[in-house]
């Protein structure tokens, strides 16, 4: 006599696949020597860790939530350009404002980087690490072709 299969019948075991996806990390920047990446790519996506407004000095800006805001997407677009990427192939953008009254100063300030067809986005309020007004992450489309 034959055992028993284990498995019920009809049921199919998944196929596995060796992904051929290449992890790739960016550094640019990391100022503060913090354990994370600037970014990784995996594929045709780039993932941009959270960028404040901080300049070359590694101070924040001053000047308010609006100049915050072009620091940060300029430290992003230095990023991005390592990667072969503009602010043009950001896909999405998540904002972490610490102060929910800057939500109509940041919305101004981010007009101006993306006056046509912006990124989809989530804007929340919480407490950074750092005494900053705002914090920005974006994930990227980077074609192979580039």
């Amino acid at each position: 006599m034959g055992r028993a299969s284990a498995e019920p019948v009809g049921v199919r075991r998944p196929i596995l696949r060796e992904a051929k996806l290449k992890r790739t990390t960016i550094n640019v920047q990391n100022l503060e020597g913090l354990p994370l990446s600037d970014a990784i790519r995996f594929g045709d996506l780039l993932f941009v860790s959270g960028m404040v407004g901080m300049d070359e000095g590694g101070s924040v800006v001053e000047g308010g939530i609006a100049a915050e805001t072009r620091q940060a997407f300029r430290n992003i677009a230095e990023v991005l350009a390592a990667a072969g990427a503009t602010l043009s192939d950001v896909l999405k953008v998540n904002v972490i404002l610490t102060r929910a009254e800057d939500f109509a100063a940041f919305n101004a300030a981010y007009r101006e980087i993306f006056p046509t067809d912006p990124p989809a986005r989530i804007s929340m309020v919480a407490g950074l690490t750092i005494d900053a007004l705002v914090e920005i992450d974006v994930v990227a489309g980077v074609s192979n072709r580039r």
